[in-house]
């Protein structure tokens, strides 16, 4: 059951207790997760974030930066390694994710966690994975890794952070083929194996298709001269994420690239703000 009464003051600010478990060990692979805790009295809302790296690279330090940003104000900022292509294509990272949230919701006591809040994060391809996860997190394909004593545990989350997200990995990729982005044609291909997995393991296009699919409201942190996601790729998906019903905040950063927020800056501290000001908004609401 969950608990009532949580918040986020986004001009709290509090000491971070910063530590490291492993959610999740077996046949030689151990993932970690770094567990970024507030000190102070009383429970915390959540935020579960996966790194990005094209689904074959990326570590979950990647975005510490925001990681503590987002956690200093009182929330407790949970970041997750996960199995990389192409040992491991899909759906593994989402699998990874998703236990990764029933995971730390089992163990929410021990972090102080208030489940009445749990968000759900990702930037780049991550935030494709944590998008595909939000809205299916029931799908056995993601279950498929079982969690001891938590049978009666799901993965679903109340909101989505979204930072420079991969929307529709098909579109992405053809963008990649057309401009000879050999690198980034190759990450797709080790991950996703082929063209139709691209189409079936799509935000964009899941909704495009009328699937029935949880719509948790999302903000979208996008730079405006990002060459790793043409524009029109995240105004599709507001569009259509819109017309079937859920809520999505597009917030456009002028003159900034991929992955713009992991390091301080003007443009960097705004979006800080705004990602603060969503989680304030939407904590509260639950």
């Amino acid at each position: 059951m969950k608990q009532q009464s949580v918040s986020y003051d986004a001009s709290a600010h509090y000491e971070l207790n910063v530590s490291e478990v492993v959610f999740y060990e077996s046949e030689g692979v151990s993932l970690l997760m770094t567990i970024f805790q507030p000190r102070g009295e009383g429970s915390f809302p959540v935020l579960l974030r996966a790194h990005g790296g094209a689904w074959n690279l990326g570590t979950r330090q990647a975005a510490e930066y925001i990681d503590r940003q987002i956690a200093e104000c009182g929330m407790v900022v949970a970041a997750i390694d996960f199995r990389l292509a192409p040992a491991h294509p899909y759906p593994a990272q989402i699998q990874d994710t998703n236990l990764a949230i029933r995971w730390l919701k089992l163990h929410a006591a021990t972090y102080s966690i208030n489940l009445a809040s749990f968000g759900g994060a990702g930037d780049s391809s991550g935030g494709h994975t944590m998008l595909l996860n939000a809205m299916r997190p029931n799908d056995p394909q993601y279950t498929a890794l079982p969690l001891d004593a938590g049978a009666d545990i799901d993965a679903s989350v109340d909101y989505v952070l979204a930072l420079w997200p991969v929307l529709d990995p098909y579109t992405r990729y053809f963008y990649a083929r057309g401009i000879d982005w050999a690198e980034k044609i190759n990450q797709h291909q080790r991950y996703f194996l082929t063209t139709e997995t691209m189409r079936l393991a799509n935000p964009q296009m899941m909704l495009e298709r009328g699937e029935q699919v949880l719509k948790p409201p999302i903000l979208v942190i996008q730079g405006d001269t990002d060459a790793n996601i043409p524009p029109y790729i995240p105004l599709m998906f507001e569009d259509a994420y819109r017309a079937e019903g859920g809520s999505v905040q597009l917030e456009w950063f002028p003159g900034m690239p991929h992955g713009f927020a992991n390091n301080p800056g003007d443009e960097p501290d705004r979006a800080i703000k705004v990602i603060r000001e969503f989680l304030a908004r939407h904590v509260s609401a639950n």
